[in-house]
């Protein structure tokens, strides 16, 4: 099928539209853009220059994708987004292109929700399938891996990187990393318990899910010091624990 572009749409003649992309009225799509195949542009979306959208991605009203990143060392040096496929970005969304010192590149995966008025500034990473719920703001250079969710107005603070299949609960204030499978609450966040229905509905089998249990057990709950429960839990077979493990003994990226 062909391109359908609203009359009052502003699409410049330097990007590069896959087949069957709708843009709505008042949407602005700037040149050295590249949108694939399927994707929805609603009415009053900026797609700015520099970003690389995947297939069937829906963008609604008011986001921004691509914007310049707000952050004082950027001199205007050409930066891309690049986002992936069968993401759905709701209304006031904003996703900011890299920087020049951070690698030049923000990143994010596929098959995400970005509800009413998430954040993804400069140089993050964001990885598949996650839940980003309203008002989520992420920092400068955060990794998000796959499978994140979080509850309502979280705010993640520069360089942390939060673990696969981990929960942010609502209102926290994450300022130092999350591990992968666990809840974390508060501010500022701390681990409060295995994320049990997050690995249910993610598919993580259970047997891992047994194992991860008592791993979180020996690391957070028992009296023994982090580096001797790790020592511990590091030979379990589990691909499960060995991701969690890895992640801990991970240095840090600051």
């Amino acid at each position: 099928m062909a391109v359908s572009i609203h009359p009052l749409a502003h699409v410049d003649p330097g990007a590069k539209l896959g087949a069957d992309v709708v843009v709505g009225p008042f949407a602005v799509i700037e040149g050295d853009c590249e949108i694939g195949d399927g994707c929805r542009i609603d009415a009053h979306a900026v797609i700015a220059a520099g970003s690389r959208i995947g297939r069937r991605n829906v963008v609604h009203s008011f986001a921004v994708l691509g914007g310049a990143p707000q952050d004082r060392r950027y001199a205007g040096e050409p930066t891309t987004l690049v986002v992936g496929d069968d993401n759905v970005f709701r209304e006031h969304v904003t996703a900011h292109r890299g920087t020049g010192h951070g690698g030049g590149v923000t990143r994010i995966g596929s098959a995400g929700l970005f509800m009413v008025g998430v954040h993804v500034a400069h140089d993050a990473i964001v990885g598949d399938r996650v839940t980003l719920a309203n008002g989520t703001l992420l920092a400068g250079h955060v990794v998000l891996e796959d499978y994140v969710v979080t509850g309502g107005h979280v705010a993640v603070a520069p360089f942390v990187r939060v673990g696969a299949r981990s929960f942010l609960a609502g209102g926290s204030m994450v300022e130092r990393d999350v591990p992968p499978f666990v809840i974390a609450e508060g501010n500022r966040a701390r681990v409060r318990a295995l994320n049990r229905v997050g690995l249910e509905r993610t598919g993580v089998p259970l047997e891992s899910r047994v194992a991860l249990k008592r791993a979180f057990r020996a690391l957070f709950v028992g009296d023994l010091p982090r580096a001797e429960a790790l020592a511990r839990i590091e030979s379990d077979p589990d691909p499960f624990v060995r991701e969690l493990v890895a992640f801990l003994r991970a240095p840090p990226r600051r």
